[in-house]
Protein backbone atom coordinates (compact mmCIF):
# COMPACT_ATOMS: atom_id res chain seq x y z
CA UNK A 1 0.00 0.00 0.00
CA UNK A 2 1.71 3.12 -1.25
CA UNK A 3 1.75 6.37 0.93
CA UNK A 4 2.50 9.61 -0.63
CA UNK A 5 3.31 12.44 1.61
CA UNK A 6 3.74 14.84 -0.41
CA UNK A 7 6.35 16.30 -2.97
CA UNK A 8 8.83 19.38 -3.83
CA UNK A 9 8.24 20.28 -7.76
CA UNK A 10 8.52 16.92 -9.13
CA UNK A 11 10.32 14.95 -6.32
CA UNK A 12 7.65 12.56 -4.88
CA UNK A 13 7.99 11.85 -0.84
CA UNK A 14 6.57 8.65 -0.37
CA UNK A 15 6.69 5.15 1.73
CA UNK A 16 5.67 2.15 -0.31
CA UNK A 17 6.98 -1.31 0.51
CA UNK A 18 9.78 -1.17 -1.98
CA UNK A 19 10.54 2.82 -1.96
CA UNK A 20 11.04 4.59 0.74
CA UNK A 21 11.73 8.63 -0.22
CA UNK A 22 10.36 11.02 2.44
CA UNK A 23 11.90 13.49 4.77
CA UNK A 24 12.26 14.06 8.39
CA UNK A 25 12.60 16.62 11.10
CA UNK A 26 11.11 19.59 8.58
CA UNK A 27 10.98 23.13 10.47
CA UNK A 28 9.53 26.19 8.88
CA UNK A 29 10.88 29.81 9.63
CA UNK A 30 9.14 32.89 8.86
CA UNK A 31 9.09 36.28 10.03
CA UNK A 32 7.19 39.72 9.04
CA UNK A 33 9.15 42.68 7.68
CA UNK A 34 9.82 46.19 9.79
CA UNK A 35 11.43 49.11 9.50
CA UNK A 36 12.63 52.05 12.18
CA UNK A 37 12.41 55.59 11.10
CA UNK A 38 14.12 57.82 13.47
CA UNK A 39 13.03 60.57 15.40
CA UNK A 40 15.06 63.41 16.66
CA UNK A 41 15.51 63.18 20.66
CA UNK A 42 12.47 60.49 20.61
CA UNK A 43 12.51 56.64 19.83
CA UNK A 44 12.29 55.46 16.68
CA UNK A 45 8.88 54.34 14.90
CA UNK A 46 7.99 51.33 13.73
CA UNK A 47 6.23 50.73 10.61
CA UNK A 48 4.70 47.00 9.73
CA UNK A 49 6.41 46.37 5.74
CA UNK A 50 4.02 42.95 5.32
CA UNK A 51 4.98 39.53 5.86
CA UNK A 52 8.57 38.15 4.51
CA UNK A 53 9.51 34.78 2.70
CA UNK A 54 9.56 31.94 4.92
CA UNK A 55 12.24 29.01 4.68
CA UNK A 56 12.05 25.36 5.72
CA UNK A 57 15.15 22.88 6.16
CA UNK A 58 14.50 18.89 6.42
CA UNK A 59 16.65 16.41 5.78
CA UNK A 60 15.80 13.29 3.40
CA UNK A 61 17.52 10.14 4.01
CA UNK A 62 18.16 8.00 0.80
CA UNK A 63 19.27 4.09 1.10
CA UNK A 64 19.80 1.28 -2.03
CA UNK A 65 18.05 -1.19 0.03
CA UNK A 66 15.06 1.21 0.73
CA UNK A 67 14.69 1.34 -3.08
CA UNK A 68 16.28 4.13 -3.95
CA UNK A 69 19.67 5.08 -5.65
CA UNK A 70 21.05 7.82 -3.44
CA UNK A 71 23.60 9.18 -5.67
CA UNK A 72 20.68 10.22 -8.46
CA UNK A 73 18.19 10.89 -5.53
CA UNK A 74 20.63 13.94 -4.36
CA UNK A 75 22.01 14.71 -7.59
CA UNK A 76 18.40 15.67 -8.50
CA UNK A 77 18.24 18.35 -5.64
CA UNK A 78 22.04 19.88 -6.56
CA UNK A 79 20.02 19.79 -10.00
CA UNK A 80 17.43 22.02 -9.23
CA UNK A 81 19.83 23.91 -6.69
CA UNK A 82 22.04 24.92 -9.53
CA UNK A 83 19.63 25.86 -12.02
CA UNK A 84 17.47 27.61 -9.60
CA UNK A 85 14.31 26.24 -10.14
CA UNK A 86 11.32 26.91 -8.38
CA UNK A 87 8.80 24.40 -7.35
CA UNK A 88 6.01 24.00 -4.93
CA UNK A 89 5.89 22.41 -1.78
CA UNK A 90 2.91 20.18 -0.66
CA UNK A 91 2.68 18.37 2.36
CA UNK A 92 -0.49 16.22 2.93
CA UNK A 93 -2.45 17.27 -0.04
CA UNK A 94 -1.92 20.88 0.87
CA UNK A 95 0.35 23.31 -0.25
CA UNK A 96 2.97 25.23 1.96
CA UNK A 97 3.44 29.08 1.65
CA UNK A 98 1.90 31.57 -1.27
CA UNK A 99 4.23 30.73 -3.93
CA UNK A 100 7.21 27.89 -4.56
CA UNK A 101 10.32 27.25 -3.38
CA UNK A 102 14.02 27.22 -4.24
CA UNK A 103 16.48 25.53 -2.95
CA UNK A 104 19.05 27.43 -1.26
CA UNK A 105 21.10 25.31 0.21
CA UNK A 106 22.48 21.65 -0.16
CA UNK A 107 24.17 19.78 2.85
CA UNK A 108 25.39 15.59 1.86
CA UNK A 109 26.60 13.13 3.97
CA UNK A 110 27.57 9.74 2.65
CA UNK A 111 27.45 7.02 5.26
CA UNK A 112 27.90 4.23 2.86
CA UNK A 113 29.96 3.75 -0.44
CA UNK A 114 31.19 0.46 -1.44
CA UNK A 115 34.15 -0.90 -2.38
CA UNK A 116 33.53 0.08 -6.35
CA UNK A 117 32.36 4.05 -5.33
CA UNK A 118 29.31 3.69 -5.17
CA UNK A 119 26.89 6.07 -2.91
CA UNK A 120 24.34 3.62 -1.07
CA UNK A 121 23.20 5.18 1.77
CA UNK A 122 23.60 8.93 2.75
CA UNK A 123 21.17 12.23 4.01
CA UNK A 124 20.76 15.42 2.45
CA UNK A 125 20.21 18.61 4.28
CA UNK A 126 17.62 21.08 2.79
CA UNK A 127 16.97 24.53 2.85
CA UNK A 128 13.91 25.92 0.75
CA UNK A 129 13.56 29.20 0.30
CA UNK A 130 10.16 30.98 -0.35
CA UNK A 131 10.00 32.58 -3.93
CA UNK A 132 6.98 34.74 -4.71
CA UNK A 133 6.60 35.77 -8.57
Amino acid sequence: MAAKIGSYGNIAFVVTPKVIRTFRELTRSSASRWADHEIMLKKPKSQFLGPGLDTVTFTMYFAAWHGTNPRKEMDKLVDWDRKGKAGALTIGGKKLGVGLWVVTGLEQAWTHVDNRGNLLSGTINITLKEYVK
